[in-house]
């Protein structure tokens, strides 16, 4: 059977909202009138989830299961989806929280048959903490100011993507990986669509604190230049600051014969530059990281097992 749309679903200790994920997806692929496949992928979860995986893709045909060979982090187990997606017209990118609602995928797909390229969900509403609402508001507009090009605000990897853009994103072998950016840089026509975001309908979310700033990284040192040139203009403000406060001492030596006693006001500059210098060592070690990452060469992820039309075949990427 040919196949229209692949849905991407990645799973991390999804068993308490699996069962509620599944009814949903079932409703939306009967009542679709394009055909659809749903790619469940399992990134090594220590609960059930990889087992009730294997299930609904042994009972039903239109589900296709990756089992991941460890936990490799929501960005490479989306990628692992991407690469496998038979879908000719494209593939829709959906969280296995419930946050995203599945249903969206008709809209979407009227928008893919329309000629955009990328329909991208942009979230009106949040139902999250406060701190995270005000650091999600600040980060993206940041992102937005920063970045070499332009990427959405308030759009995360619920998507839809035409089948040239999957291909172009699964000829990018970046390591480090931000997939909205990685979307956003292909380019072709795309456009947003605004939606309320859902609460977690049950479990606890995966994306720890650390995990949120890791992935805010790879936005700010994949697509901007930025961190480098602040490190130069840093430093041409702190060449600047010390000719002045030279400049200060020669005058006061000359026009009054004394030299500004500060001891204090030493140790400041000395802790103040010192600060800067470790600063841009850092800014310049996020790179070099990026590039060591990259030229080992690892695959992306390493698959156990894929479930598809009931049977089971092993395969890495």
């Amino acid at each position: 059977m040919t196949l229209d749309i692949s849905i991407i679903v990645p799973l991390y200790n999804e068993q308490a909202v699996f069962d509620n994920l599944i009814e949903r997806l079932v409703k939306v692929i009967d009542t679709t009138l394009f055909s659809c496949e749903v790619i469940l992928i399992d990134d090594g979860s220590t609960d059930k989830t990889s087992q009730l995986v294997e299930e609904i893709c042994k009972k039903d045909s239109r589900f296709t299961g990756i089992l991941l060979s460890r936990n490799h982090g929501h960005q490479l187990a989306v990628s692992a989806g991407l690469a496998n997606v038979r879908g000719l017209k494209g593939a829709m990118i959906i969280d296995g929280d419930l946050q995203d609602p599945p249903e969206l995928v008709n809209e979407f797909y009227e928008l893919l048959v329309n000629g955009y390229d990328v329909i991208y969900a942009i979230r009106k509403n949040r139902k999250e903490s406060f701190l995270k609402k005000v650091a999600y508001l600040t980060y993206y507009r940041l992102q937005k100011k920063i970045s070499s090009f332009n990427i959405p605000i308030d759009s995360g990897d619920f998507s839809m993507l035409s089948r040239r853009v999957v291909d172009n994103m699964n000829n990018m072998p970046e390591q480090s990986r931000y997939l909205r950016g990685m979307r956003a840089w292909v380019g072709f026509k795309q456009i947003g669509y605004e939606y309320d975001r859902d609460e977690r309908q049950a479990g606890e979310t995966k994306y720890s604190w650390k995990k949120l700033f890791e992935l805010a990284f790879n936005g700010i040192f994949n697509f901007s230049d930025f961190p480098v040139k602040f490190i130069t203009r840093t430093g041409f403000i702190t060449v600047v600051f010390s000719l002045v406060y030279f400049g200060y001492n020669i005058y006061r030596k000359l026009i009054y014969d004394d030299v500004p006693q500060g001891f204090t006001a030493t140790i400041l500059a000395i802790i103040l530059f010192s600060g800067v210098q470790l600063i841009s060592l850092g800014l310049i070690g996020e790179y070099v990281l990026r590039i060591y990452n990259q030229v080992r060469n690892r695959p992306l992820f390493i698959i156990e097992k894929i479930i598809q039309e009931g049977k089971e075949k092993t395969e890495n990427k």
